[in-house]
């Protein structure tokens, strides 16, 4: 639907199909990453079904036929074993310089639901501003970091199990929403696995990332509760160890109990809009849905960039 309550000439509307290869090419100019990227992230969302009633791709701001601006959202139904949320991770973002008046009414009209969670996982010190005049407010301060090696050789034994690939049904309890995460997950080239223990099964999702560019680690995509995590660490560290990882990162606020490792405050923080997000869930988002590492061109990018 058409958004008439600007000028005549400047309007908004969903991203519909036709768009693609224009929006693709408009955040690459504006955010200085490869129009391949965006292009990526666009087929990718073209696969995705989000819930009823809410945009598949995003908003664009026109001129006439021409896109000036666009904003793209991840809409996700997220459940758990208690109730059901409407999650949108808030993406790639720009507007061209000369339209920027128009910016901060645009961007609202696209985060107007009150009952959906709005996620900015990735924003930059100088989006920040406009982060917090958004609305959104932070939910992870850090991250914490530990040595898979380490959990080995000091963790307990008390909480063993069995760890299976998401393409095997656990002959445990589970609940199906998680196995169709898991698989989805899998496919967007993150590690998707379950740890059977006293006739339950408990799913995990780890991200494998290169950090400083060159040490093989994780970070923690999902798991129903962080405490699952500490219980589950050494059949996990296990797991992750034969595999070659040395560092797993997780979403934290301060040091998590049970786990040996270090608190970064600072790095990577989380910001949300609406109901209260829980630590411990990455699911559905574009840094874990398209997973390889964005590099700027050659040259000088544009300084006013709206990104996250």
């Amino acid at each position: 639907m058409i958004d008439s309550s600007f000028s005549p000439e400047v309007r908004s509307r969903l991203i519909v199909e036709s768009d693609k290869e224009s929006v693709a090419e408009l955040l690459s100019i504006g955010l200085g990453y490869p129009e391949s990227y965006f292009a990526e992230i666009l087929d990718r969302l073209s696969q995705n079904s989000p819930p009823d009633d809410f945009p598949k791709y995003g908003y664009v701001l026109t001129n006439g036929s021409v896109i000036v601006g666009a904003i793209l959202l991840i809409f996700s139904r997220i459940k758990s074993d208690r109730k059901e949320e409407i999650r949108c991770h808030v993406t790639s973002w720009y507007v061209e310089q000369r339209y920027r008046c128009y910016a901060a009414v645009f961007y609202s009209r696209a985060l107007k639901h009150k009952h959906v969670t709005y996620l900015n996982i990735s924003a930059r010190p100088a989006a920040l501003p406009i982060v917090k005049l958004q609305g959104f407010s932070k939910y992870s301060s850090g991250q914490f970091a530990f040595l898979p090696v380490t959990q080995l050789l000091w963790s307990s034994f008390d909480n063993e199990a069995i760890v299976l690939d998401a393409d095997e049904v656990p002959d445990a309890k589970f609940m199906l929403f998680e196995l169709e995460m898991l698989r989805a997950h899998a496919s967007y080239g993150c590690w998707s696995f379950w740890c059977v223990a006293e006739g339950s099964a408990h799913p995990f999702i780890f991200q494998p990332r290169r950090f400083k560019g060159f040490i093989p680690g994780v970070q923690l995509v999902y798991c129903r509760d962080v405490h699952e995590l500490v219980k589950f660490v050494r059949p996990i560290s296990f797991f992750l160890t034969r595999r070659g990882i040395l560092v797993v990162r997780l979403d934290a606020n301060g040091p998590v109990p049970g786990l040996i490792g270090r608190y970064f405050d600072g790095l990577e923080p989380r910001y949300y809009k609406g109901p209260k997000p829980r630590l411990g869930d990455l699911t559905y988002t574009q840094t874990v849905m398209c997973p390889y590492t964005r590099k700027a061109r050659a040259g000088k990018v544009p300084q006013m960039r709206l990104k996250n």
